[in-house]
């Protein structure tokens, strides 16, 4: 006897036939499922957009949108449904044709009950290893996309997000920052203790960066002891303000980890634009960036610059 299912997975059955829409609902709602129930591929569409089922039981033979069509439509969501086909076209060329458009599974009419019930849980099964894969792939990518030293992104995936978010400001008319910050004299850091002190301190400093930041921004080590900073929706003060914060907060920090402290400081270089008045792709905004912070550099270290386009 199989083992009743729990109530959190939801079951949309689409059909035009009246008898078999309480049939299978009865019996679905009996193993503890949520049932939802609609009469055609419109209303189907509508309730998958709601109510968002773990399942469908989809009618190829409806008025209006046919089941076929509803398919397709399902088929180009984000969001992967599995779809049984429930039908009475029992022929092997429309089983076949069935499944090449997408189904997960074919049920000819009339069917037996519990051959339905077990071909449900089986597609549940399925969709539960689809979806711990899709999640432990994302997972995945993000530990491709992390360095693990210090918690921020790495080079990897930064341009391709720093273009997304220039698109996104040239679309909506906003500005957007990118600092490039650089540790003063981090070598002595090596020099006069460890490297394992070395990386103490570059943890450090990434946890500061991500306090620091709101959700809509991110941050980046970028190479070494320099790391990138990218603020979205924000003006020439406000990146202004956030990066004098963060020069202060690491010159007052000490850096302690068992015998070894030390206190830095860091140079900061900002460009900000509003992309849909400055033509600019991520690699060339990076740069204006680094040319800001050679000029700190150059003007005494542990200060501010920003880029101007006389630094073109």
């Amino acid at each position: 006897m199989p083992t009743r299912i729990d109530a959190k997975r939801k079951i949309l059955i689409v059909d035009d036939d009246v008898a078999c829409l309480s049939i299978v609902g009865k019996a679905l709602a009996f193993e503890g499922f949520k049932v939802e129930q609609a009469s055609s591929g419109q209303e189907a569409i509508e309730k998958m957009n709601s109510w968002r089922p773990h399942l469908v039981l989809l009618d190829i033979n409806m008025p209006g949108l046919s089941g076929m069509e509803t398919l397709k439509i399902l088929r180009v969501r984000d969001e992967y449904v599995s779809v049984i086909f429930v039908s009475g076209r029992s022929s092997t060329e429309d089983v076949t044709k069935g499944l090449d458009a997408g189904a997960d599974d074919y049920v000819r009419k009339p069917f037996d009950v519990l051959e339905l019930l077990a071909r449900v849980r089986a597609q549940l099964r399925i969709k539960d290893l689809n979806d711990n894969l899709k999640i432990a792939n994302g997972k995945l990518k993000e530990l491709v996309d992390i360095d693990d030293l210090t918690g921020l992104y790495n080079m990897r995936s930064l341009y391709k997000k720093l273009d997304f978010e220039l698109d996104r400001a040239r679309r909506y008319k906003r500005t957007i920052c990118v600092m490039m910050m650089d540790m003063d004299y981090f070598k002595k850091v090596n020099d006069h203790h460890d490297h394992l002190f070395g990386s103490f301190v570059l943890t450090q400093v990434g946890k500061m960066i991500r306090d620091n930041i709101r959700k809509v921004d991110f941050a980046a080590r970028y190479g070494g002891d320099e790391f990138l900073i990218v603020l979205t929706e924000i003006d020439f003060i406000g990146a202004q303000i956030f990066a004098e914060r963060l020069r202060e907060g690491i010159e007052r920090r000490t850096f302690k980890s068992d015998r070894h402290e030390i206190q830095l400081t860091a140079s900061i270089g900002c460009a900000v634009v509003m992309p849909s008045q400055i033509n600019v792709d991520s690699r060339g905004l990076v740069r204006w960036a680094d040319q800001a912070l050679y000029r700190a550099k150059q003007n005494g270290r542990n200060r501010v610059e920003f880029f101007s386009e006389s630094q073109k």
